[in-house]
């Protein structure tokens, strides 16, 4: 991918997580998660048409039997060069967005083609995040208690200064209640960790470290945006053996390091606000129009933009509806 070529594609990959915000925002606090997720998906593969690219899909919806659009392994884009990898969430944070809750984001992330990890059916992953000062010098497979330490060392502070995010899961609890004994602070989040991996690398959010198991798609996803900001991403696929989801009985496979899940510094990362949240605003309707606020990333040159846009609704779904 050339540099030119990387510069004008974050900026349409936003507009495809404008198109599935818009449409999945409408669905908050109505209750049903399908709903939201259908919308978004729907908006986001209409947009996808406009990028000039030919993406291959490595983080999508799942199987092509089980999700009819944005499946693994389709391809998407206008078919021309640069050849690339893409992950995409319509909306991570469904059931958030379906219960009217905070932190919903619509997000994308794309690379050049043959750099993403493939999780294959590796649905989970054992995640850790942190900011560009602690790059390289935590270790995922470290205790906790050693982690914290390093990096309340390189933030000049103390153990009881740190905020680390962890996902509201019975599968964490151990990991929760080792946290609490070295003395740091802990931002408890029911999804929506995507979000919560770029806050690491952003000051002004007070996040300084995510841990826990998670997706395994939202992993790959915040690793190609941590790695755009200069932070560090590490990550374990977890495994049931014997096939079972029984979460007494799971193993973790072998850590993975940000090169490993992303192998490129041509790493494009956007992402829309759908709800408000700490790292972006929701989407806010008025009379015929909305208003949205996004973040595209740019690794090779470490850019970042915030965007406020006003769209005009019915100019927008005439154009959708010419494309379908």
């Amino acid at each position: 991918m050339l540099p030119h070529q990387s510069r004008n594609l974050a900026l349409e990959l936003v507009r495809v997580t404008e198109a599935a915000a818009l449409a999945a925002a409408r669905f908050m606090g109505r209750g049903d998660s399908h709903m939201v997720d259908q919308a978004a998906v729907d908006a986001m593969r209409i947009a996808l048409q406009s990028v000039q690219a030919e993406g291959r899909v490595v983080i999508g919806e799942g199987e092509k039997d089980d999700a009819p659009m944005l499946y693994c392994g389709e391809i998407v884009g206008s078919g021309e060069p640069p050849l690339l990898d893409v992950a995409v969430d319509p909306v991570d944070g469904t059931r958030s967005l379906a219960a009217g809750r905070s932190n919903s984001i619509s997000a994308i992330a794309a690379a050049p083609r043959g750099t993403m990890l493939d999780p294959g059916r590796a649905m989970y992953m054992n995640k850790l995040a942190v900011g560009p000062k602690c790059r390289g010098l935590v270790d995922i497979t470290k205790p906790v208690s050693e982690n914290l330490t390093i990096l309340a060392h390189a933030e000049a502070c103390e153990v009881a200064d740190l905020t680390v995010v962890i996902m509201d899961r019975p599968r964490n609890q151990a990991l929760i209640d080792q946290v609490r004994a070295c003395g740091a602070r802990i931002r408890m989040i029911k999804e929506c960790d995507i979000a919560a991996a770029v806050m690491t690398c952003q000051e002004h959010t007070g996040i300084d470290l995510l841990l826990g198991i998670g997706g395994s798609p939202e992993g790959v996803l915040s690793a190609c945006a941590v790695r755009a900001l200069g932070g560090d991403f590490q990550g374990q696929l977890v495994t049931f053996p014997g096939g079972s989801t029984d979460w007494d009985n799971y193993a973790l496979g072998k850590p993975l390091s940000v090169d490993d899940i992303v192998s490129s510094d041509h790493v494009l990362f956007a992402a829309t606000g759908v709800t408000d949240g700490e790292l972006l605003k929701g989407i806010e309707y008025f009379g015929g129009g909305a208003v949205s606020e996004s973040i595209v990333i740019r690794g090779l040159t470490g850019t970042v933009r915030r965007i406020h846009t006003t769209h005009k609704l019915g100019k927008l779904k005439q154009l959708m509806d010419q494309s379908e």
